[in-house]
């Protein structure tokens, strides 16, 4: 037997002894969706957890071209017809906040309701 064929086995083990596993953060925090059709954002009011990270995932299921904006939070996504995309929010405070269609600022609304 090679010195070799031991020694590999016994340096994988070890690294993955000392990284340990691997975080899945992202699909551990609670997620919301914010869908764009017909000009409007879908739902139109989200209460979520104030204190507490979590996802939103936009979809865009309009004929164009959307782009998901909040100023507070800072967030900005750009989605293609069909296609769907996530932020991750860092916690808020209690509030409320706006989320925007960009493409339809007067009619795609969405008020993120922290508590």
């Amino acid at each position: 037997m090679r010195l070799s064929s031991l020694v590999v086995p016994a340096l994988l083990l070890c690294a993955a002894l000392f990284v340990g596993p691997a975080p899945a953060a992202a699909a551990e925090l609670p997620a919301f969706q914010i869908v764009a059709k017909d000009g409007k954002l879908i739902p139109n009011r989200l209460e979520v957890p104030a204190g507490t990270k979590f996802k939103i995932i936009f979809r865009n299921e309009g004929p164009g071209p959307e782009e998901f904006e909040s100023t507070q939070p800072r967030m900005e996504k750009v989605l293609a017809p069909g296609a769907s995309s996530f932020v991750v929010v860092q916690p808020l405070q209690p509030g409320t906040y706006r989320i925007f269609g960009e493409f339809h600022p007067d009619t795609a609304e969405c008020l993120l309701i922290a508590k």
